[in-house]
């Protein structure tokens, strides 16, 4: 029994310092390995239109042409609209911080006058709103400058699906009897392709009702916001928040507090229509994540791989949970992953017979 437990003891120890060594590899070679996976889920992502296209009689290279057209198109845009919007607002950000700042003296002189005495510098650094702003253009940011690596992950994105169609034959040969692993990989891109499709188009919809809402408001840099919005709406749980923040700072320095409570309720009914209504009835049964597993998903990917690991966060832990589905040793780390589960129901003990 004890040299069980040493054993146990000392996979556990192995397992825990392989999973070390590999996410410091990982965090290291972020530079390049945050390319390869939006290459990776953006293969996954068009290859349902590549394959569409191939079923209504198009070549596979004429195919492969029109969805690298679309996608360059698309950068190209993202890229344009992030790039001259981040530059102007990052050169008017010192007069809506110096607004900001006049608010935060505002208030302070205002709970003087009504006995309750702090420092204007000390609210400013614990709810300093100007962190906010800059926070959302040094994503924008962040963003602009993946796109500089677009070249390398269009290639990527060409030799992923030229290389699909074929992928299941080398792996069978390879594997011999691959068939379980082909599933789950099978699995794995379905569930990922479902949500990622999904995602794409609920933030596009939100960066349009964005875009329209703070323009009725009048709100400096809508594009900007909307494009924000379009982007945080693949974080989870805190991604709609961030996307508002933002926003509804801009409309209170430049507007007044009217139009900031116009903004805020707006992104409100937004994100519930949309991220309580739209997104859980196309999403069917739900992602097989626990809540609390996609938050710690969230601060994990977001600290290897940053920004994009924060995007990426749920496609990322859904692989992880299929592949730890697949093996019978590893599977108990999917179910704790999972959703909560109802408890087995316990058997009722046959009652006794009576005793002649």
């Amino acid at each position: 029994m004890g040299n069980d437990s040493k054993v146990v003891g000392g996979g556990l120890l192995i397992s825990l310092a392989a999973f070390v060594i590999v996410v410091t590899g990982m965090k290291l070679a972020a530079p390049l390995l945050v390319p390869f996976l939006l290459a990776v889920f953006i293969s996954i992502l068009v290859a349902g239109p590549f394959h569409w296209l191939q079923c209504k009689g198009l070549p596979a290279t004429v195919a492969l042409l029109v969805v690298l057209a679309v996608l360059i198109i698309a950068m190209l845009l993202i890229g344009s609209l992030i790039g001259s919007s981040v530059q102007e607002f990052r050169a008017a950000f010192p007069t809506y911080e110096a607004g900001l700042r006049e608010m935060v003296d505002g208030i302070v002189s205002w709970l003087d006058s009504k006995g309750i005495h702090t420092s204007s510098n000390l609210l400013s650094s614990y709810a300093d709103p100007g962190k906010a702003m800059k926070m959302a253009a040094n994503v924008l940011g962040s963003m602009g400058n993946m796109l500089t690596n677009s070249f390398m992950i269009l290639v990527t994105v060409v030799f992923i699906l030229l290389e699909a169609a074929s992928f299941p034959v080398k792996w069978r040969v390879a594997r011999g009897n691959a068939e379980e692993s082909l599933a789950s990989f099978t699995a794995t891109t379905r569930t990922i392709n479902q949500y990622m499709g999904i995602k794409l188009l609920t933030s596009l919809g939100t960066a349009v009702a964005a875009f329209v809402l703070l323009s009725l408001v009048g709100v400096d840099y809508p594009v900007l916001w909307a494009v924000l919005a379009f982007l945080l709406n693949f974080i989870p749980n805190i991604g709609s928040i961030i996307a508002a923040a933002p926003a509804v700072l801009l409309a209170l320095v430049q507007l007044g507090f009217t139009s900031a409570l116009m903004v805020a309720g707006g992104y409100l009914l937004i994100n519930v229509v949309i991220g309580t209504f739209l997104e859980p009835r196309y999403m069917g049964a739900g992602l097989g994540l626990s809540t609390l597993v996609v938050f710690l998903s969230l601060v994990f990917w977001g600290w290897v791989l940053g920004p994009v690991g924060m995007l990426l966060s749920v496609p990322l832990t859904i692989a992880v949970k299929i592949a730890l589905e697949a093996r019978p040793d590893t599977r108990w780390m999917a179910i704790m992953l999972g959703p909560t589960l109802e408890a087995p129901a316990i058997p009722e003990e046959p009652a006794a017979a009576p005793q002649a």
